[in-house]
C-alpha cells in the first residue's frame, strides 16, 4: 500500500481563485488503489471518464475500518479527515477543487457538522448544478476565452455554496411540499447510472409518487421544473460519453433521442456545436495529452 501507485499524474491546467485552486487532472494507475489520505483542504473531484469497477471509500475514523461505501463520480473529502479509498480504476480525467478552509469558511466552517449521513452523502454526489458548473470551469480551462478567471472565480463561489445546500440537505431540511431527500438521491442516481434518459413516469415510479405531484414537489425542492433538469443532465451525459469516445448514436439512443437528428438539433442548441464536432474535439485533446504523458 505505501509503493507508488501512479505511473503518472499530470496537472494539466490550473487556475488559482480567492476559495483556492481548480485543477484539469490526468491520472493512470498500475495496480488496484487502496490507500489512506488526510487533507490539510476540502477536496472536490469530479471524474470525466466512466469508473471502471468497484469504487468505494470509508472515513477509519468515523466508522470502523470495516465500512465502506460507494464512491461515485463526484465526491468531496473534508479537511483533516482520514479517509481509505479503494479502486480498480486504472485511467481517469477529472476536474478538481481544492478549496482554502479559510476562503469557504461562511459556508463549510465550523457550524457545518460532518454527520454520519453528510459524510456518506460526500462519497457520490448526486447534484446536477455543482456538476454543470464544474464541466464549464472545465471548458473555460481548456480554453480560455475573455474575462475566463473572472467567470472561474464566480463559479468556484457558486460550487461552494452549492456544496453548502446539498449538505444541509441530507439532515432532511427539505421544503414544505418537496421531495424528500431519499427521493432526490434516487432520482439523481437513475439519471446518472449510465443507461437510457428516464421518463418522467419512471422517476415518479422510483419515488411511488405521481408525475403531477412529482413535477409539483420537485419544483418546490429544486426551484426549477424536473423537465429542464433532466433535460440539463441528458446534456451533460452526452458530452461526457462523447470525450469518452462513445459513438454518436449510441449516445443519442442512450439519452432517450428516436433520432439522431433530434439528438443533434438538441446538443447544438445546448452547447453550439454539433456532437460529432464535440466528440472529435475532445478526442483530439485526449489524444495530444496521452502523446505528452508517454514522453514522461
Amino acid at each position: 500500500m505505501n509503493q507508488p501507485l501512479h505511473e503518472f499524474t499530470r496537472i494539466e491546467g490550473e487556475a488559482t481563485t480567492s476559495l483556492g485552486r481548480v485543477q484539469l487532472v490526468r491520472s493512470r494507475w498500475t495496480r488496484p488503489i487502496d490507500r489512506f489520505a488526510t487533507s490539510p483542504r476540502h477536496h472536490l473531484q469530479l471524474s470525466l471518464m466512466p469508473l471502471s469497477g468497484m469504487a468505494e471509500g470509508c472515513f477509519p475514523d468515523r466508522w470502523g475500518p470495516h465500512r465502506f461505501e460507494p464512491l461515485g463520480e463526484m465526491f468531496f473529502f473534508p479537511a483533516h479527515e482520514p479517509i481509505r479509498i479503494r479502486s480498480n480504476c486504472r485511467d481517469q480525467n477529472a476536474i478538481a477543487c481544492i478549496f482554502d478552509l479559510d476562503g469557504v469558511a461562511p459556508w463549510l466552517g465550523e457550524d457545518m457538522t460532518w454527520t454520519d449521513a453528510r459524510l456518506q452523502g460526500m462519497l457520490d454526489i448526486s447534484n446536477a448544478n455543482i456538476r454543470r458548473l464544474l464541466f464549464r470551469m472545465g471548458e473555460e480551462m481548456r480554453s480560455p476565452g475573455f474575462a475566463s478567471d473572472m467567470l472561474i472565480e464566480l463559479m468556484t463561489a457558486q460550487v461552494v455554496v452549492e456544496l453548502a445546500r446539498y449538505f444541509r440537505g441530507i439532515e432532511g431540511d427539505q421544503a414544505v411540499g418537496g421531495l424528500a431527500p431519499w427521493c432526490l438521491r434516487r432520482i439523481e442516481e437513475r439519471l446518472t447510472d449510465g443507461t437510457m434518459s428516464p421518463s418522467l413516469g419512471e422517476l415518479a415510479g422510483l419515488c411511488n409518487i405521481s408525475v403531477r405531484h412529482l413535477t409539483r414537489a420537485f419544483r418546490i425542492s429544486r426551484g426549477r421544473s424536473i423537465g429542464s433538469y433532466v433535460a440539463e443532465h441528458r446534456m451533460d451525459e452526452a458530452k461526457r460519453l462523447l470525450a469518452g469516445g462513445v459513438s454518436v448514436k449510441e449516445v443519442a439512443f442512450l439519452m432517450g433521442f428516436t433520432a439522431g437528428s433530434n439528438f443533434a438539433a438538441a446538443f447544438r442548441r445546448a452547447t453550439g456545436e454539433t456532437p460529432r464536432d464535440y466528440r472529435q474535439r475532445a478526442g483530439r485533446k485526449a489524444d495530444v495529452s496521452d502523446s505528452i504523458s508517454e514522453t514522461h
